[in-house]
Order: C-alpha cells, then structure tokens, then sequence
C-alpha cells in the first residue's frame, strides 16, 4: 500500500533531522518494549492518536530568520516616517522651505487720479515689490482695462490688457513704471483696471499670480449730449427735438454711434443730421420705437447735431420722455448699430396740453427754457399753429410781443406780418397773411415769423442781467354746437437770454517774462527753458460765479510754483498735471470801459526732447474757463425749481505752444526746438 501524504511528510521531516548536525545528537535509540498484546481503544470519531512533538524541532531556522526581519523593516519604517515629518517640518518653517513666494508677500501698488476725463489719455503709476525670500521668475505683469478704452497712440485700436515683462524680481526687489490709455464712459461711472503678476519659483514650472485692481470715477464723459426742443405740445401737433452730440476729449473720438428711444405716442416723421453723407441715414427698427446713426469719428471739439421730427400724441396732462445715448462698439469694423460702451447720455421730457390753437415758439430753430443767444446775433422767430378744434376758426389774430430791453426797430423784419414799433409788436390777421388767417379749417396748421437783430454788447453794458421775452397771444372765433359764437383765446411765450460775452486769452512770454527768463531760445533739447504764461479774463453783462481756469502741462513741461499777483488763487495738482485759477466771481463789466481784466501769470519750464526737434511743442494745452452765468442759471431754476446748477465750460483759449507771437521782441524763427 502506498504511504499517505502525511507519512511521507514525517517520514521526511525525520530524514532531515537525522542528517542535521544540530538535531542528530538529540536523537537516540529507543528502549525497547516486552512484546505482548496491545488493546487498543477505537473512539467513535475514528481520531487519529497525535504523540508528543513538544522536544522535536523540524522548523527550519529560515523562518525565524525572516521573521525577524520583518520586524526590523517595520520598526525602520516608523522611525524613516518620523525623521520625514521632522526633517520637513523644520524645512518649510525655519529652512530652506519657509523661503517660497507666496503671493499675499506681493505688494502691487496702483496709482493715479482718483477722477478722469473720458477720453483724455491718463497714466497710471505701477509699482511691484516682492518681499518673499526667493526671487520670482519670468515675471510678467498683465494689465487688464474696462471695455471701450482706447490705446493713448492710436485712438482705433481697442485696448483690452497688457503684457509687460519684468525677468527676474530679486528677494526684497521692486519694479516700477507707467501705463497710459484712454478711458471711455459717461459722467459719474466707474472704470475697473486689473493688474496680475505672473510669476514662477525656481525648480518649479508652476505659474503663480498675485493680482490687485484700481477704481476710478469719470468726471467727464468724452462726448456730450444737449437736447433742446419744445418741452410742451399739444397732442397731435409736430413737435421737433434737435440733439447736439459735441466732442469734449483733447483726441479724435473714433466710431461714434447715436441712439434714440422714443415713448409711447410718438410717431416718427423724419430724422436726419447735419451731413450730407451715407452715414447721416438712420436706422429705424421695426417697431418705430427707435433709431440709430453711425456718426463716424469726432475730432476735437467737433459738433453733430440730429433734427428729430414727428407726431406725439396723449392725453391733456401726459408726459412723454425721450431717450437719447451716444457710444462706441468694442469692433468698429462691426455691422451693428448697438451701443457697447456709453459715453454719454441724456432724456428730454414733452408735456402734452390741449388748446383750441396751437401755438408753439422757436429761435433760431430751438425751442425750450433756456434759449440763449449771443450779443449782435441775427435771431430769427418762428411761430407755428394748429386748429385743435373740430369746427373751424374765423378771424384769427396772432400778435408777438418784445420786452425787456430795446430792440432797434429797423433790424424787424416780418414776410407775412406788421411790425408795430411804438409798442414793438408784430401782428399776423388775415390782412397780412393774404386771408391764410381769415378761416382755419380744423387740424390746420400753419407758421408764421420775424427776425431781428440783438443789441452789440457796448448797447448792453449798462443793463444788468439783461433778457428778452417774446408774448405770444392768439384770438378767434368759432361757432358752438348751440349755434352761438364764441370768443378763443390762447396764449404762449418765449424768453431769451443773453449770454455774457466772455474773453479767454494765454500769452506765452520769453522777452516779457516777469519772472525772467532761462535757458536757451530757441528752445534746444535737453537743456531748460522758462517761460511765463499770462491768462486774461474779460466779462460783458452776465455775472460769473464759481468760474475757475482749468489747464494741462504736458509731462515735457515743469511747474516751477510761482505766480503773480499773489492775490490770485493758483494751485497745481502734481498727480494729473493740472492747473487751476480760482477765479470766483467775474463781476460784469470787467476788462470794458477802462476796467481792468483779471489777470494771472505764472513760472514753467520747458525741457525739450530730441524727439521734438524741429516742433513747436506745446506748453500748455486744453485751456478752458468753466463757471455759472447766473442769468442762464435762473432761466433754469425757474424752468425746473429742484435742479442742481453746475459749473460748465463756458470759453476756451488755444493751446499755447512755443511760438508765442505777441511776445515783444519774439520771432517766429524762434519757436522750433534746436540740436
């Protein structure tokens, strides 16, 4: 019979002893046993007997070998995991590794003016320090700016950021410069600019950012937008809104486009502007609720205006508000017509009233509150009319009345009417208007008018805050239901004012200069030259108030601090390069009749480049006097009792530039930079 595995086992677990030398002298022979016979018990479970193994070895000693081992492996590791957590714990707190840049050790400093103009360049001052112990890398400093700004050098290109690279920023090092653009947005807004560093550390190609941002106010937009038109109406009487889009910046204004939204009621007759050109058509949309013009580019100072006509239509006592936007688009090269970045905006409210005749004033084509003319001025009166009734009118007289200061009588001037001088009225009847005023059939609608010419200022300088009212009374008869006649009355007026005739000089001096003058003239590169800049300020019939001179030094020129007289307020702003007179009041009369005009003169220097060679460099620029004519300022709280009066630009003067011709003993041969 074969053995079973298990006796092959101790069968071979014996032989090995046998032959082992440490086991063999354990084993010996047995004592020998007295044959006989032998009972053995058999369980029920059929258990196989186990003797005593307790004094043999058959493990191999490998075994223990290797266990042991593996408890030395273990205890290595516990105590390899608590060194690592040692040793780094040591490394990234007092070593090597407490050295990482982190970004809140980035310092990024954003500086400049706290308010902007739209549309004239500014420069914002960047500084980055890094105060981590470890240098950054392939830094680069992104610049992001808010929608609609515009690259400093060329006003067409939309300047969405900037990469600046800045290399290696030492431990402890800083980086400093400017960045300019051209902001776009609407009075009062806010602009956003972004500024990330991008950086890495050495022995990692990780990018890391730190990043801060900077916010600042629009105090002017880079367009403008004056409505004028009349603000009340009779329901389904034209009406005519005429919207000035000037152009405030000192640089061209690329892509303009200009948007109306009109109310409910309204129905659109015709719309155009000024010029002649494709651009000049609106779009209207299909609804009639809107139009829009591509306007093109304004230069500096340049003028759009937009005539708007039609049908407003409402109850007695409605109000009916226009909206009027102007704008750019991000993508000049783009088809549409919508508006991306407002630059300025405004609304003009049409009251609508009923009367049995119609009667609606306008000078010069303008019609509202604050109609202001200038002295000397031709102004032309148009008086247009309406049968609102549903029966006809008979005998219609239409009278215009002038007051409140002389008009010469020979400037009156009248097609279809009759000037009346001993009362200065002008009178439109069916007489003079050739029977047009003799039956009004109803919704008929007719205009008549006058011109004349307003006094020169040397005719006014003795009459204070001097204006002009025209009284519009119409009468008529009609026959009622009832059969009886009856008397119509209607009434309408416009008041004119006249605006102060202001006066706005800045003389260059070299010759001249009260300061004295230093340095080279002509001008040379490198090399400072002073000049003395001398503002003159005249006023007719108008009192200023809160007026104030307002200029710009370009960065080539120094204010050097002194000015004269002392009396005067003059004060320089070292953050945007601004100049201010405080002037205050400016009474009337002044500079006129032997008064003297206000005056103020100042010290600078003008340091030349190489670049400029063979130009006539500007030494002052974007010289304007901004106050209140206080006349205009109550035609408007009388129009609107809540309103806030502002300061507003009232003259300009041209920029001064090298060539300052009047200069006693100046030349012009003078005026361009040297080598």
């Amino acid at each position: 019979m074969e053995p079973s595995e298990h006796e092959k086992e101790k069968i071979e677990r014996l032989r090995r002893a046998m032959y082992s030398r440490s086991l063999s002298p354990k084993i010996h022979e047995r004592e020998r046993r007295v044959l006989g016979q032998e009972i053995s018990s058999v369980e029920e479970d059929f258990a196989e007997p186990q003797g005593d193994d307790s004094g043999v070895i058959v493990a191999p000693r490998a075994i223990g070998f290797a266990r042991a081992g593996l408890w030395w492996l273990l205890g290595g590791a516990i105590v390899f995991f608590i060194c690592a957590v040692g040793f780094f714990s040591y490394y990234f707190l007092f070593g090597g590794g407490s050295f990482g840049a982190s970004p809140s050790n980035i310092s990024i400093s954003i500086s400049g003016p706290p308010q902007i103009e739209g549309g004239v360049p500014t420069e914002l001052q960047l500084v980055v320090v890094n105060r981590n112990k470890v240098p950054l890398e392939l830094a680069d400093l992104v610049v992001s700016y808010p929608s609609g700004t515009r690259s400093p050098t060329d006003f067409a290109t939309d300047l969405q950021s900037q990469r600046i690279p800045l290399g290696v920023i030492e431990a402890g090092g800083t980086r400093q410069g400017t960045v300019s653009a051209v902001f776009a947005g609407d009075e009062g807004d806010q602009a956003n600019v972004k500024v990330e560093l991008e950086y890495r550390i050495g022995g990692s190609s990780a990018i890391f950012v730190a990043s801060s941002e900077y916010n600042v106010a629009f105090s002017s937009s880079p367009l403008s937008l004056v409505v004028s038109g009349n603000s009340e109406t009779i329901s389904g009487q034209p009406i005519e809104l005429t919207v000035s889009v000037a152009s405030n910046a000192n640089a061209p204004v690329r892509d303009v486009l200009f948007e109306a939204e009109f109310p409910f009621g309204f129905k659109l007759e015709s719309a155009a502007t000024n010029e002649s050109s494709a651009n000049a058509k609106p779009q209207i949309s299909q609804d009639s609720r809107s139009a829009s013009w591509k306007l093109g580019d304004f230069s500096p100072g340049q003028n759009r205006v937009v005539t708007i006509r039609g049908l407003l239509t409402g109850e007695q006592g409605d109000a009916r508000v226009f909206h009027f936007s102007a704008g750019s688009r991000t993508d000049a090269t783009a088809t549409s017509t919508a508006i991306e970045t407002t630059l300025a905006s405004n609304s003009f409210t049409v009251a609508i009233s009923k009367a049995f005749l119609g009667l609606s004033v306008s000078v010069g084509g303008a019609s509202g509150p604050n109609i202001v003319v200038s002295p000397g001025d031709n102004v032309s009166v148009a008086i247009d009319w309406q049968n609102n009734l549903p029966t006809a009118i008979t005998d219609a007289v239409i009278v215009a009345k002038l007051s409140g200061f002389p008009i010469d009588g020979a400037t009156v001037h009248t097609a279809d009417g009759f000037y009346r001088s001993n009362d200065d009225v002008v009178i439109w009847d069916k007489t003079t208007s050739g029977g047009a005023l003799a039956t009004l059939a109803p919704g008929a609608r007719g205009k008549v008018g006058f011109t004349f010419r307003m006094p020169q200022s040397d005719d006014l300088k003795n009459i204070l805050n001097p204006r002009l009212s025209i009284s519009i009374n119409a009468a008529g008869k009609r026959t009622s239901e009832s059969g009886v006649p009856q008397n119509l009355q209607a009434t309408a007026s416009q008041k004119i004012s006249l605006a102060s005739d202001l006066s706005l000089t800045a003389q260059g001096l070299y010759y001249s200069n009260p300061f004295g003058s230093v340095g080279p003239l002509p001008p040379k590169a490198g090399t400072e030259t002073t000049y003395a800049i001398v503002f003159t300020v005249t006023n007719t019939t108008n009192k200023i108030s809160d007026a104030r001179v307002v200029a710009h030094m370009p960065p080539y020129v120094r204010w050097v601090g002194i000015y004269s007289p002392p009396s005067e307020r003059v004060t320089f702003n070292q953050n945007d390069s601004t100049l201010t007179w405080d002037l205050g009041e400016i009474e009337p009369g002044v500079g006129l009749s032997g008064t003297p005009p206000r005056q103020a003169a100042i010290a600078i220097g003008f340091t030349p480049s190489t670049s400029q060679i063979g130009q006539e460099p500007q030494l002052l620029q974007g010289i304007k006097l901004i106050g209140i004519d206080t006349l205009k300022a109550e035609e408007q709280r009388k129009a609107n009792p809540g309103a806030i009066i502002v300061p507003t630009e009232l003259k300009t003067a041209k920029n001064v530039t090298t060539n300052i011709l009047g200069d006693p003993g100046f030349s012009s041969a003078n005026s361009t930079v040297i080598k």
